[in-house]
Parts: C-alpha cells; structure tokens; sequence
C-alpha cells in the first residue's frame, strides 16, 4: 500500500470517529439538531467510496458516538459505584466498544445490500439505521438511547413522533441527510424533502383531546445519593419528602421519585398511613416492596398510589449490573458497583394496569424505562397520562439527565399524553402532549413543581401500530432487495 492510501485510510478513520463523537450534539444538552443527521450523513459518504471498510468505519463512528454520548456511565461506575478511575474508564470503554458494534453491522449491511441508483442508496441506508435502532429496543433487553429521532425535537419533523414513532422521526432525519450527499441527483433532493413535506401536512393534527383537568405536585427531595441508602439516614429522608408536600397536599395528584423511601414497602405501613392522612388525592411514590414464596424473597423496583389513589406497579424493564447483576456467581462482589443497593431485584410482570389516583388512570414508567418506546406506548393506551419516575443522582451533573428528559418528551409527543417526570435530583418537569416542557426545576436543589395536566382522550396513529408501522415496511423493502440480488447471481448471462 503506498504512503498517500495509507494517509487517506487514515483520514477516513478519523473522520468516521470525529463524525460518530459529533453526533450526540444534536441531542440535550447541546441541542445543535443539524449535527446529527450530518454526522449520519459523513458515514454514509464514508461508505459510498471505492475503498470504504465498512466494518472498521461503521465501528469507528459506533465508538466516538457512544464514547461521547454516554459519557455518564463512568460517573455512575467511579463516583457511586466505588470503582477506581482506571477500573471504571476501562468498563465504560468495554462497553463503549461493544456498543460501537452495532454501528460497524450498519455498515456492513449496507455496504452488502446497497442497491445501485442514489436515491435507493439513501433509503437502503436510512433503513438499516433504523432497523438497527429497532434492535436496540429489544435485543439483550436493550439499550435505546441516542436514537436519531431525539435530535429532531423542536423541528418541523417532529409532528412525525405521533405517526409512527422516534423511529419514523429518524428515518427522515437520516434519509433526509443520505440523500443531500447525493446532491448532484435531482430526485434525491425531492426524495430530501418528503419527510419534511409529509411532516408539515400532519403537523396540525390533534391526534388526542383534553378532557378532566388535575391539578398535580412532583416533589424533587434532592437527597445524596452517598446517603440515600444509609438507614442512619432514613429519618432525616422521610421528613423531608413530608416537609416538602405539606404545602401541596391538597392537589389532585402528588408525585415522589424512584425509591424516594427507603423503607420497603412492608415496614412502611405506619408512614404511608400517616401520609394517607395528611393527602387530600391520590399521593404516588417510588418504592421497593417484596413478596416471599417458598423459593425465597423476590424484590422489585416499583411504585404505588395512596390516599385517593390505588395500585401497585413493579418495574418491567431492569438496568444491567444498576439493578441486576448478569454472571453475578462471577461479577458480585468484584468492586462495589456490582454490589449496590438495589441491584438484587428482578422485573415485574410484563403486563400491568394503570395506577389509579382519583378519576385518572396513570400510566408508569420507573426511570430507564421511558426510553422503551413500545413498552410506554402498551401502558399509555388504557391511561389518561403517563408518570415516570427517576433517580438521575446516579449521573451527577454529567449531560444523562438531560438526555433522559429528552426521551421523556418525545414519549409524551409520541402517545400524545402529559408527562409527569419526578426525580431526585432533577431534571422534574411537566411536559405537554406536543412534547413541550411546560414547567421544570432547577437540578441540584430540592422543591416542587405544581401545575395543572389534563386526561387526554384519544390514540394517536403510534400509539395504535407502534413501530410495527415502520419497522414492517423497512424490513419487507430490504427483503426484496435481497431477493432481486439472489435472482441477478442466479441469472446466466445471454450469450450474442
């Protein structure tokens, strides 16, 4: 290989690590939105050439967009978890690199099906994309975040979330920048403007309607998290979360965070009796709580509602080695990010009412699982709003907790729901059904955020099909470019 090749390869892998580290700037907290489809744009330039190594390239962008993205988990690891700061780069840099992997598939399967003519180019790639994304939803339980979809957050493209998703969004938003590479074609710069045009012609739709109005309280304790599990602190976390909603018991609805008591549920009894008192409507709060068999003891990370409400709700989808340990006949023990406290419990069931709180029905959601779009969208539908619940202390002042709120809203735009979002730490806000933060408090201090939410009546189109809308037809047109490729090998050639 001559010197000037070996430099151009080695432009070409910075590149695809400088593109994938820049992606995440679209996203909160920078919130730079066109970054993020030119970035997914750089790497479909990237593998279009002659000489493109698609899975060292797609691995390179996987490794800088994840490197960046998820930076918090080294917070999680080092600060909270005990881990030395060695120890805990080389974890996150494990896992970063094992992320990166599905990016490196992206781009082996498209160099593989890439069809000719640049308008299906575009389209094959921004389908692979969003089919990966769709992976990540489900496959070793998951890990869906930094989708394309958020960036486009208070663009025009938005009004795509209610139709078919955080995934339909970033098929646009990829499409739209794979088919502005290919400039020079005059259909592919129609083919760019489609999703923006089919965004515009639904973006006056009221896919659902307002209906009884409740008047709500969410309570940020801001409790340490280096304390939060010390039962020499139990006390003190008690007063305040009763400190803190004596002023607001009279609303409708009042919120706690995840685990904001440290009691299990079964030796709460006597506070949440005096807490029933004080609470005019329904008080929902996080908490752990148990149920014993002759097997053992099975804990879950859950919720329940209060006073003038009623249920109980266990959290479905658990964070690795956070809440359950996988290997923990080898990993427990390890260092003390595998040992915390609740890293012992197991998921709920996988169907669950709404939980009541007066006349509304509230859909939960426990931290991590608001990123699981099909799984908030399945609770949503039999629900007037959806509640999530989170302890982002875990991520310090790092950009997780931005982007979890993120997240939060495009599940509100998506099910066309108001979102209550109460944490520790911040970020607790309100969000409207358009996805719009209507009020939120500071990070880092304690207080409450009151306002006013309506039930809201109605599906939209996403919350009717789900991804399947999407995913099928992706899926079924990859298909058949597979099968005209089988049929064109398979064709002899016509002799003269």
């Amino acid at each position: 290989m001559t010197r000037r090749a070996s430099l151009q390869r080695l432009g070409a892998g910075l590149l695809a690590l400088g593109a994938g580290a820049a992606f995440p700037l679209g996203l909160a907290p920078f919130d730079w939105w066109p970054v993020t489809p030119a970035a997914a744009g750089v790497l479909f330039w990237l593998l279009c050439r002659t000489d493109a190594r698609p899975l060292l390239t797609g691995w390179l962008f996987g490794a800088g967009k994840y490197g960046v993205g998820v930076s918090w988990i080294y917070v999680s690891i080092h600060v909270y978890g005990g881990a030395s700061p060695f120890l805990a780069a080389f974890l996150v840099a494990a896992f970063v690199a094992g992320m990166a992997l599905f990016h490196a598939g992206v781009a082996w399967a498209f160099v593989r099906l890439r069809p000719p003519g640049p308008v299906a180019a575009a389209v094959a790639f921004a389908a692979v994309w969003v089919l990966t994304e769709w992976l990540l939803t489900w496959f070793l339980t998951g890990f869906p975040w930094l989708f394309a979809g958020y960036a486009m957050l208070d663009t025009p493209l938005e009004a795509l979330a209610p139709v078919g998703g955080v995934l339909l969004v970033g098929f646009g938003a990829v499409l739209t920048a794979a088919c502005l590479v290919q400039w020079r074609s005059r259909a592919a710069l129609i083919v760019a403007a489609l999703p923006w045009l089919a965004s515009w012609s639904v973006a006056g739709v009221g896919w659902t309607t307002p209906e009884e109005r409740h008047r709500v309280a969410l309570v940020q304790g801001n409790i340490d998290q280096a304390t939060k599990w010390d039962e020499a602190s139990r006390t003190a976390i008690l007063e305040r979360y009763a400190g803190l909603s004596d002023p607001v018991w009279d609303r409708d609805v009042v919120v706690w965070p995840e685990a904001a008591i440290t009691l299990p549920l079964h030796m709460a009894g006597d506070f949440l009796a005096d807490m029933e008192d004080r609470a005019q409507g329904a008080l929902l709060l996080g908490i752990v709580f148990g149920e014993w068999s002759p097997d053992g003891a099975r804990w879950y990370n859950g919720a329940v509602a209060v006073g003038d409400g009623d249920g109980r709700y266990a959290k479905r989808r658990l964070v690795p080695f956070g809440e359950y340990v996988p290997f923990q006949s080898v990993l427990r023990g390890l260092i003390g990010f595998f040992d915390l406290p609740m890293s012992r419990t197991v998921p709920g069931d996988s169907e669950q009412p709404p939980l009541r709180a007066g006349s509304a029905a509230l859909a939960m959601a426990i931290c991590y699982e608001i990123a699981y779009p099909e799984l908030v969208r399945a609770s949503a539908r039999d629900a007037d709003a959806l509640v999530t619940i989170s302890n982002d202390t875990w991520f310090g002042a790092s950009i997780g907790p931005h982007q979890h709120l993120q997240i939060a809203r495009m599940r509100a735009l998506e099910n066309g729901r108001y979102v209550l979002r109460a944490t520790n730490n911040g970020i607790t806000a309100i969000v409207d059904p358009y996805g719009r933060v209507v009020d939120e408090l500071p990070q880092f201090e304690q207080g409450v955020l009151t306002g006013e939410v309506a039930g809201m009546a109605g599906t939209t189109p996403f919350g009717r099909w789900g991804t399947l809308a999407v995913v099928a037809p992706l899926m079924l047109g990859l298909a058949l470019v597979l099968v005209r490729r089988w049929r064109a090998r398979r064709t002899p050639l016509s002799e003269d």
